[in-house]
């Protein structure tokens, strides 16, 4: 699938991500901490740590991993503290971007965040510069050819905001973050299996780049996702794939 497909984008993404699976397992463990932490240790009562820990079993994280993670964050075992921090900046064109990082050094991370940017030709901007073009939401993609009438049937019960169809005929459901587990509850009742299923950052506005932009833009989000401080980049480019 060619051109600015959205689908093709979370597909590519998907790609990278599977071949960092290493990085993923530190990612994880590091969120479930920080969420048990937060929040406690129960999953029942804490959203944020159910679904790191739903996403620490869809990419197979041995389950001692998971109960170390678990209890480091609730202080029974000892850990590092971890800080949590948020970037914004522009990529190629303008783009938009912003870095969602877990760190127990803010001065280490800030220096590897702003040499990301100015080497793959963006810039580190200052707190809110981007962060009114996004929308924290949960958002949940299907493959194109999914019922959209299915997909709205299941989800709107649920308490989803919003269903459309893209162009590429993928299906996009989107809805409050407290809603999430609900939501996703209800569309697997229903057999409707998401290919993305996040709570994010979802863009209100979209910049489209291809050629050499795109490659320059890809080059700074993979700079950015291979440090070992960042859990999540998100930006407004959607990008040429092949």
């Amino acid at each position: 699938m060619a051109g600015h497909s959205k689908w093709a984008n979370i597909q590519h993404r998907k790609g990278r991500q599977d071949a960092k699976r290493g990085k993923i397992f530190t990612r994880l463990i590091k969120e479930i901490t920080v969420a048990a932490r937060l929040g406690g240790g129960d999953p029942d009562t804490n959203p944020r740590l159910r679904l790191a820990i739903d996403k620490a079993r869809e990419q197979n994280m041995p389950g001692d991993n998971i109960q170390r993670a678990l209890q480091r964050g609730t202080g029974e075992l000892e850990g590092v503290a971890y800080e949590e921090i948020r970037y914004e900046g522009y990529g190629v064109a303008g783009a938009a971007v912003m870095v969602d990082c877990l760190t127990d050094n803010r001065t280490r991370t800030v220096a590897e965040v702003r040499h990301a940017f100015t080497k793959n030709g963006g810039n580190l901007g200052s707190d809110g510069s981007v962060a009114y073009l996004f929308k924290h939401c949960g958002l949940f993609v299907f493959a194109p050819g999914t019922s959209e009438d299915k997909v709205m049937e299941a989800g709107l019960e649920a308490g989803a905001e919003d269903v459309v169809t893209d162009e590429d005929g993928s299906v996009e459901l989107i809805c409050a973050p407290g809603d999430f587990p609900a939501v996703k509850q209800a569309l697997e009742k229903s057999g409707l299996k998401a290919d993305f299923a996040e709570i994010t950052m979802k863009p209100t506005a979209e910049a489209a780049l291809d050629g050499d932009d795109a490659a320059t833009m890809r080059r700074l989000l993979d700079a950015l996702e291979s440090l070992d401080d960042v859990q999540q980049v998100y930006t407004t480019a959607v990008l040429e794939v092949a």
